[in-house]
């Protein structure tokens, strides 16, 4: 009987642990990431894991149901990779930590924030590819990844983000062609995909968009073998080709016919 009782408040306090670890279960998320970073400036001495949850934390914002909203750790001198786990944080809107030391690659889980409006992970040290399902975050307004060592070609999946306003891709090496599909973006107004390796033409979807949508488009110093600089795009090459030039023609008649 002793050993039955004994037993069962062994299970009962294994249960217990179980439950409260559950409880602060963003906090451990937060607090892998912290271990996986160098924090020279000591910006995380805050992130304590015995609190009951994060949402006390430096640099932390929940919201009235102690989810985790932003993480606010912009030009902070961390050093360090970004864990998988972040992608759990299923309330995060705001990811803001540009101007850091990160690397390695971008998780591939980012694409499961299904809240997320600002994604800023510009101006650090990054490589790999942009991953594909990025392009799930219906919900994302600002795409900000550039200066970066970004390489692979431009995920076609992120022509779905359709209240997408900001795509910075700009000073990387991304290579390939630019994907008509991000064409689909009527919300987008700032496309800047300026210093990589891109090749082919700019779709004529995007001259349409820059064309009708007033989209503010860079693609200088890349690889591609025209440009229409008449269509308010600057361009990667100084000539002109008669082709896309032609394009924007056509479609200042087609427009101008409809008034």
């Amino acid at each position: 009987m002793v050993a039955q009782q004994a037993a069962a408040a062994f299970i009962t306090g294994l249960l217990a642990f179980a439950i409260l670890a559950n409880c602060n279960t963003e906090g451990d998320i937060l607090y892998a990431q912290r271990m996986a970073w160098q924090d020279p400036k000591n910006v995380l001495k805050s992130w304590d894991p015995t609190f009951d949850n994060p949402c006390p934390w430096e640099h932390v914002t929940c919201d009235n149901e102690n989810y985790v909203i932003r993480m606010d750790l912009g030009k902070a001198g961390i050093i360090g990779p970004l864990v998988p786990q972040l992608g759990e944080l299923k309330k995060l809107q705001y990811l803001e930590l540009f101007g850091n030391g990160l690397n390695g690659s971008i998780p591939t889980t980012l694409g499961n924030l299904s809240n997320l409006v600002n994604f800023d992970l510009q101006e650090n040290m990054l490589t790999g590819t942009i991953p594909a399902s990025l392009g799930s975050i219906s919900t994302l307004v600002n795409l900000r990844l550039y200066g970066n060592k970004l390489t692979g070609p431009i995920p076609p999946s992120l022509g779905n983000l359709t209240n997408l306003v900001t795509m910075d891709l700009q000073k990387n090496a991304l290579s390939g062609s630019i994907p008509a599909s991000l064409g689909n973006i009527e919300t987008l107004r700032s496309l800047n995909l300026n210093g990589n390796v891109l090749t082919g033409m700019v779709p004529s979807e995007i001259v349409s968009l820059a064309s009708v949508r007033n989209l503010s488009l860079n693609v200088e110093n890349n690889n591609l073998t025209g440009t229409v600089t008449s269509a308010g795009l600057r361009g990667a090459n100084e000539h002109v080709t008669c082709r896309l030039s032609r394009l924007v023609l056509w479609l200042g008649l087609a427009l101008a016919a409809l008034f």
